[in-house]
């Protein structure tokens, strides 16, 4: 191989893009003691209500949000 294809090939090499290696998991791995108290409880209360399902559906809320701001797409 030549010189100018090895730069090539480094050039390429410049411009890729590559997404970050993100490890995802359901276990709690923050500190809760970095975290303000107030903070910690409003969680621990949206979990509760989460868990007990007094949720609303995705579609539903995109259907209110698609009436009260009918310029967003």
């Amino acid at each position: 191989m030549s010189e100018d294809s090895n730069k090539k090939d480094k050039k390429l090499d410049l411009n890729k893009v590559e997404e970050p290696a993100t490890e995802y998991s359901l276990e709690k791995k923050t500190d809760d003691s970095a975290l303000h108290p107030v903070l910690v409880q409003l969680l621990e209360k949206s979990i509760k209500q989460a868990e007990a399902g007094h949720v609303i559906p995705h579609d539903e809320v995109m259907k209110r949000m698609k009436e009260r701001f009918p310029f967003l797409k």
